[in-house]
């Protein structure tokens, strides 16, 4: 089975679901639905580097499909152990400068590349054992884990090319409404907001000359909305949230017990 950064290698189109609601039932079904990747958020959750985030990441694995963790910040120890815990990548939130991304890359790549600390006793290593290979592990997890610091805000795009030079960096996620938030403009995911819209392709244009992929929020989540920001030069795209299809499916479920009512009244 390829891995989510051969499918990037490969310049293939993948899709992904945020999850925040913290269930692993949301992680394997988007997996056996035949999406790429899942975005879980431990950033705006409850979630940590815990036993829930640990079944989560199982439940991926399982499911055959990339657990990528958006942590809470961009401290080396949270960074570490949610690499240690398995995951396929971390996607870094509230990243403002290139001394804040080396620091990301330092704490998240192995010798000769970074300084992150190892330990064969944890799930990336296969909790170690008879015939663990140090040099085999930490070139799998520098090869195979992905780094993806998030640009979502006016310092990032301030201090852009200096960011994107960091050696280290494998795709860049666009956040929209953080990023209107900090310019003080109105909030949009869809993106068509001209400021929003123009900071989309100033990131994505700058990505593409340095071989960084992109992944972008697609709202609404439509094959047309989808395949605009293909075009436009998305790599990776987010087709909606699992407390998302939670409200539509009770909505239904409402309108149908309203509509029962009525009938009955």
């Amino acid at each position: 089975m390829e891995s989510l950064k051969q499918k990037l290698t490969a310049n293939q189109l993948t899709f992904g679901i945020n999850v925040y609601s913290g269930s692993p039932a949301a992680v394997e079904i988007a997996g056996q639905k035949g999406l790429d990747f899942v975005f879980i958020d431990a950033e705006h959750t409850l979630l940590g580097t815990d036993l829930a985030m640990e079944r989560m990441i199982l439940a991926a694995r399982t499911a055959g499909i990339a657990p990528l963790v958006r942590v809470a910040d961009s401290s080396a120890a949270g960074l570490r152990k949610t690499l240690e815990c398995g995951a396929a990548g971390v996607i870094v939130p509230q990243v403002h400068s290139a001394a804040q991304m080396r620091d990301i890359i330092q704490a998240t790549k192995f010798p000769p590349l970074g300084r992150r600390g190892g330990d064969s006793s944890v799930r990336s290593a296969g909790y170690g054992g008879p015939g663990f290979d140090w040099p085999a592990y930490t070139e799998r997890e520098n090869r195979e884990t992905l780094i993806i610091p998030m640009a979502e805000s006016f310092e990032f795009f301030n201090e852009i090319d200096d960011i994107l030079d960091v050696p280290g960096i494998d795709a860049i996620h666009f956040g929209p409404a953080d990023y209107a938030l900090s310019r003080g403009i109105e909030v949009d995911y869809s993106m068509r907001q001209s400021e929003v819209r123009s900071a989309m392709r100033e990131l994505v244009a700058k990505c593409r000359e340095r071989r960084i992929k992109v992944m972008l929020p697609c709202f609404p989540a439509t094959a047309e909305q989808a395949t605009q920001l293909a075009d436009e030069g998305a790599d990776m795209l987010l087709v909606g949230n699992d407390l998302a299809f939670l409200h539509l499916g009770c909505e239904n479920a409402g309108n149908v017990a309203s509509g029962v009512r009525r009938s009955q009244s």
